[in-house]
């Protein structure tokens, strides 16, 4: 809700507040006295295009300011925050302060509790506050998807679970058709991507390497290809070790036998030979375990010819190949062939995943198809009656044959809130054209009409604040009684704020502001050099009924006009607020 409004040098408007409170509040004045600035203050402050032609002549610069009263949790707090403004909390609530400034220059700057934001995120913050309607501003249900969230609204919590379910299924069937359009646009390169792993998985499980192998095989080959000078290295190591020709030259371990002998022979006479004499005895072991390996490993290179080297001289050739394609080496070329299969695996499953996700999307497109008819359904009835019951407000506005048009045709493919196109038309009279709402229509009856619809989704769609003006323009009599009426029906769901001419309608508020214009002429008495401003006042009761007096007969001094004008706010309070 807003609770002030403060305009300075906007229009004619020089430094006002409009103290605004629940319920209806009306702005009445003068033409030319300003009241336009009112609704164009609201504008600025929704995010609306700056004009610089609205700062009042000689200022530098006009401003509009709000401060707004909120829930806790209203989307707007959570935005504001977002963007960084300071909040004002309370309990169960918080005060938003809202502000525009437009310089002379055509420059404008929003701020959003005290910080500077940008104007987009002012007008989105808007959106959720202020409804203005009148003959320049854009109507809340001008767009196909706003007037399906207000007709779904209309038709209750029926409709909501119904299109609660529906759109779950929708998103999973949503994903499902996105997977399945992957794989089958895919399909080509899978099945080439298939071909290509199967064949190469073939060739390495033919050669069947084992891990290390290509090393393991290197080192044979090197050890093959100089088996002569290994086996002159081995023979005369075993000669020294052990000699066969029983020569003058004792071999080793003759001689460490020969000196362990010698030191036992006096060891129990110094413990430090006998312990010598030991370590000679384990020396004279290891040399014979050594004497033995050796004539073991020169008898091994007699059985391992040439035909061992070119045995594996071909292995090694069939896993270099594979190395040159797959990896830089053996375990590399198996590690890779594990990832690979794994990922053939995969492949090969992806035809069963097209049938599976084949079958699933179209058991779900099936089961929405079904859904969406019911919700259609739902959505016709409620469309009859919205239109019956807004036709009905019309007929009391003085637009007796106008009747609100709610189409609901099938659309060309299924969305995430049906199957459904609504559209809200006016038809003027019986036989025209029905158009849509916005096209066809003056100012003053777009209002009217837009009156009637908000008059009733007011109970299931609310706005915090509704702004109207012109909504009486070119009515009178009964006709004026009945919207007044109906703003005041209005205002007792949401805030109302409306700027008339009609004494009828202003009869009908719980606040009344008077915008008074006072010309100040020049010091030569002309009019070209001084200058025009406006005042705003909260009127009380007495002040209300010389109001009304002025716009019944133009004279609030008048005792008949004060007395019609207060037989208007007494019938005011008489009439029935129900349609």
């Amino acid at each position: 809700m807003l609770e002030e409004l403060r305009i300075r040098d906007l229009g004619v408007i020089t430094d006002a507040t409009l103290p605004l409170g629940p319920g209806l509040s009306v702005v009445t004045g003068e033409t030319g006295a300003g009241k336009t600035m009112v609704v164009t203050a609201v504008g600025l402050l929704l995010g609306a295009r700056s004009d610089a032609g609205a700062v009042r002549s000689g200022a530098k610069s006009a401003s509009a300011e709000a401060v707004v009263q909120l829930r806790s949790g209203h989307f707007a707090l959570e935005r504001a925050r977002d963007a960084g403004a300071e909040i004002e909390e309370f309990d169960g609530g918080a005060e938003l302060l809202l502000s525009r400034r437009l310089g002379a220059d055509g420059r404008s700057r929003a701020f959003l509790g005290g910080r500077a934001a940008p104007v987009g995120v002012l007008a989105e913050i808007g959106e959720s506050l202020v409804v203005v309607h009148g003959q320049t501003d854009q109507i809340r249900l001008k767009g196909a998807a706003a007037q399906r969230e207000a007709l779904d609204k209309f038709a209750g919590e029926g409709l909501a679970s119904m299109l609660g379910g529906f759109q779950d299924l929708y998103s999973s069937w949503k994903s499902s058709q996105a997977e399945l359009d992957t794989l089958r646009s895919a399909e080509r390169e899978r099945l080439r991507e298939a071909e290509s792993l199967e064949a190469a998985l073939a060739e390495i499980d033919a050669v069947d390497p084992q891990p290390g192998e290509d090393e393991a095989l290197k080192a044979e080959a090197v050890k093959l290809a100089n088996v002569e000078e290994l086996r002159i290295a081995a023979t005369t190591a075993h000669q020294a070790l052990i000699a066969e020709d029983f020569g003058e030259a004792g071999d080793a371990t003759s001689l460490v036998d020969a000196a362990k002998r010698t030191l036992e022979h006096v060891a129990e006479h110094d413990e430090e030979l006998g312990s010598a004499a030991a370590r000679l005895a384990e020396v004279g072991f290891l040399l014979n375990d050594i004497a033995t390996e050796l004539a073991s490993y020169q008898a091994g290179l007699d059985s391992e010819g040439p035909e061992r080297l070119a045995e594996i001289e071909e292995r090694r050739a069939s896993l270099a190949k594979l190395v040159r394609k797959y990896a830089p080496s053996i375990d590399e070329v198996l590690e890779w062939a594990e990832n690979s299969r794994a990922r053939f695996d995969e492949l090969q499953g992806d035809s069963t995943r097209i049938e599976n996700l084949e079958a699933e999307v179209a058991r779900a497109g099936t089961e929405l198809k079904k859904q969406a008819a019911a919700i259609s359904k739902v959505r016709a009835k409620a469309a009859k009656d919205l239109s019956a019951r807004v036709s009905a407000e019309l007929k009391a506005l003085a637009m007796a044959d106008a009747t609100l048009v709610i189409t609901i045709d099938a659309a060309t493919q299924l969305g995430p809130h049906g199957a459904d196109e609504i559209s809200f038309l006016l038809q003027p009279h019986s036989g025209a054209p029905a158009r849509p709402l916005g096209k066809g229509a003056s100012g003053g009856e777009l209002s009217r009409v837009m009156l009637a619809i908000e008059v009733v989704l007011a109970a299931v769609d609310p706005v915090p604040t509704f702004v109207f003006d012109e909504v009486d323009a070119g009515v009178g009599g009964r006709a004026a009684v009945e919207i007044g009426r109906r703003l005041a029906m209005l205002a007792r769901h949401v805030q109302v704020l409306v700027v008339t001419h009609l004494p009828q309608v202003a009869a009908f508020a719980d606040q009344h502001i008077r915008v008074t214009k006072t010309s100040v002429r020049g010091a030569d008495g002309s009019t070209t050099k001084g200058f025009t401003s406006s005042d705003v006042q909260l009127l009380d009761e007495a002040e209300r009924v010389r109001e009304l007096a002025r716009m019944l007969a133009g004279q609030e001094d008048s005792e008949t006009a004060q007395a019609h004008a207060q037989e208007l706010l007494d019938d005011a309070k008489l009439l029935p607020q129900q349609a």
